[in-house]
C-alpha cells in the first residue's frame, strides 16, 4: 500500500520519534519546538491508512539555506524507498520556495542515510568526530 506525504504536525513528528531504536535519546516536543520558533519550517509527514510512519523536519537558516534537522522512519516500514520520497519532496519544496542550498548533519552509524545522501549528490562538507571518540558528525551540503 502507497503512502501519503503531507505537511505533518509535531505530535505527528513525536509518535514516530518514539519509535525509533536507534535514537537512544529522542527529541522532546519542547526541544523542537524551542528550536523552530520564528523560523519557515518544513515538516513533510508520511502516512500508510492514515497512521504517521515517517517524518522529515527541516527550517530555513536565512532565504538561501535550507537546514535538514531530523527525519526517522519507523523500523517496519523501512527499505521501501519513504525516506527517498519524503528527500525528494523536501527538495523540490526547498526549489519552489527560493532556497540555493540544504545542508544535512549525519552519523557514520547511519549507514543508509550516509548513502542516501552521497546518491542524492549531496557533498562531505566536514567531519567532526564526537567528543567520546565513538563516531563522527558528518556534514552535507547540496545545491540546488
Amino acid at each position: 500500500m502507497a503512502c501519503v506525504i503531507e505537511r505533518g504536525s509535531i505530535d505527528e513528528l513525536m509518535e514516530i520519534e518514539n519509535q525509533i531504536p536507534e535514537f537512544l535519546t529522542p527529541k522532546t516536543k519542547q526541544l523542537i519546538e524551542t528550536r523552530l520558533q520564528g523560523k519557515t519550517v518544513l515538516l513533510l509527514v508520511a502516512k500508510r491508512e492514515g497512521k504517521p510512519i515517517a517524518y522529515k523536519l527541516g527550517y530555513a537558516e536565512d532565504e538561501k539555506h535550507f537546514y535538514s534537522w531530523l527525519g526517522a522512519v519507523v523500523p517496519e516500514f523501512r527499505g521501501g524507498g519513504i525516506a527517498q520520497t519524503l528527500l525528494n519532496e523536501q527538495e523540490r519544496w526547498c526549489r519552489s520556495s527560493g532556497f540555493e542550498s540544504i545542508a544535512v548533519k549525519s552519523m557514520n552509524k547511519f549507514k543508509n542515510m550516509l548513502m542516501m545522501l552521497l546518491k542524492n549528490n549531496y557533498s562531505i562538507v566536514a567531519c567532526h568526530p564526537l567528543e567520546d571518540g565513538t563516531d563522527s558528525k558528518i556534514h552535507f551540503l547540496k545545491t540546488l
